[in-house]
C-alpha cells in the first residue's frame, strides 16, 4: 500500500471517528467517510490489548497486504480498528471477511480480487 494512501495523523482518526457511524463485522470495527479528493485513505488502529509491538505490526502488515489485492473507488476515508479476536483468525479468514467486508461497503471499482 502506497503511503500517499495511509491516514496517519490523530487528528484525521478523531475527526471520522467523531463524525461518522461505526460498521461492526466480526473482528473489525470501520469507520467510513465520504470525500472529495480524488483518492482514497485507509487507517488502522490496533490496540496494545492485543499484544507487543511486533504482533501489532504483524496484523498491520497483513491487513495491508489484504487490502492492495483490490482496486478502490476515490473519494473515501476509512478507519479499521481490530478486535482482540482476531489473534484466533489465520490469513485466510483475515482476507475472507476483509474482502465481504469492502463489498458489503461498496468501496471496490470493477474488477477486484476474489478469494
Amino acid at each position: 500500500m502506497k503511503k500517499i494512501n495511509i491516514l496517519k495523523e490523530s487528528r484525521e482518526f478523531s475527526r471520522i471517528i467523531k463524525n461518522n457511524n461505526s460498521i461492526k463485522y466480526k473482528d473489525y470495527i470501520i469507520y467510513i467517510e465520504k470525500n472529495t479528493n480524488d483518492i482514497y485513505h485507509f487507517g488502522f488502529s490496533v490496540s496494545k490489548k492485543i499484544g507487543k509491538a511486533v504482533v501489532r505490526n504483524k496484523i498491520k502488515r497483513r491487513i495491508k497486504n489484504i487490502l492492495d489485492k483490490n482496486i478502490y473507488q476515490n473519494n473515501f476515508n476509512c478507519i479499521i480498528i481490530v478486535r482482540k479476536s482476531i489473534l484466533d483468525r489465520s490469513f485466510n479468514e483475515m482476507e475472507t471477511d476483509l474482502f465481504k467486508l469492502c463489498k458489503k461497503l461498496n468501496i471496490l471499482k470493477g474488477e477486484c480480487y476474489e478469494k
